[in-house]
């Protein structure tokens, strides 16, 4: 029997925490699923990925509201998946920010990238029909930007390409703290149908320069203390080198898709077999892998349709 597309099976809701990683710094994580963070400053709150529907985000906004009563004013999108941003008009901030690339990238796959997950994971669009559009940012940059909550910076910052090609941390300098967006994950599978393989472990190096005392990752719980930070780069580092390693080796000796899809689950399985979301990300994550090392560098717009048949294509 064909195993159930995607994630379409996953209808169970998750328990979610709101755990402080330093002044006035918070994760909005939820067993897996997509983690939101919340920066508060002296004058204002900073909200980093604002959740796939509105109805979602008043989640991350009622913890908020546990803690402070300022305005949100500014909603962060550290890349570009449905996923993450279209829930952004619930917070009614004054700036949504992302990298230029990131923008080029809505403006490239936008909708096919929402049509495309939706399908893949419906249980995390819950009232997808809050969403007004799709969630374009008011303010971007190329390579870093300070944002300034009162007397508190946050510095937003393209350290490469990654995850997508406009990947953005947020780093708080007064605490020591980073926000990584999926450019690190926590006993989660690395979602990598629009990443850069080659060059994500070397946007990692760039991140561990800032030798963080805290960090909130795309998935998994919070992480406090230089240790956690450490394991949780090592565990992702290890999970691309792996994923690329078999399928270039594979494209080496001239195995076609399916083959190479076989060899990268006996590679990965017995490592990383029980992280979240890993069966769901394989098929995707093999098929960029294996285009990459065909020497294809910009990742190929997954659609709906797509994304069926290829899945179908890999299932014994």
């Amino acid at each position: 029997m064909a195993k159930a597309f995607a994630s379409v099976g996953d209808t169970v809701e998750k328990t979610i925490s709101f755990t402080e990683i330093g002044d006035g710094l918070y994760a909005f994580t939820a067993e897996g699923d997509p983690n939101s963070g919340v920066i508060v400053g002296d004058e204002s709150v900073m909200v980093i990925d604002a959740q796939a529907t509105p109805v979602m985000a008043r989640q991350v906004i009622e913890r908020i509201r546990q803690v402070t009563d300022k305005p949100i004013k500014h909603v962060v999108l550290s890349h570009y998946h449905a996923v993450r941003v279209l829930g952004a008009s619930a917070y009614d901030a004054s700036e949504i920010v992302a990298s230029d690339l990131t923008r080029e990238l809505i403006v490239e796959r936008g909708q096919q990238d929402w049509d495309s997950e939706y399908g893949r994971f419906p249980r995390l669009f819950a009232a997808a029909e809050s969403i007004p559009g799709l969630t374009w940012p008011t303010l971007t940059f190329e390579r870093g930007l300070s944002v300034w909550l009162g007397k508190r910076e946050v510095r937003l910052m393209h350290l490469g390409r990654g995850h997508t090609m406009g990947d953005i941390v947020a780093w708080v300098p007064d605490s020591g703290v980073i926000f990584s967006g999926d450019l690190v994950e926590y006993r989660s599978a690395c979602y990598c149908g629009d990443a850069h393989l080659q060059d994500w472990p070397k946007t990692l190096d760039r991140l561990t320069e800032f030798q963080p005392q805290a960090l909130m990752p795309g998935r998994g719980g919070a992480l406090i203390g230089t240790a956690k930070v450490e394991e949780a780069v090592a565990l992702t580092r290890d999970f691309l080198s792996t994923l690329y390693g078999s399928v270039a080796d594979s494209v080496a000796k001239g195995l076609d898709l399916k083959p190479a899809f076989d060899a990268a689950q006996q590679a990965m399985g017995p490592k990383f077999g029980d992280f979240a979301i890993f069966e769901h990300c394989q098929p995707f994550n093999v098929s960029r892998a294996y285009d990459e090392a065909k020497g294809i560098d910009r990742p190929r717009i997954w659609t709906a349709e797509r994304d069926r048949e290829m899945w179908e294509a890999l299932q014994e």
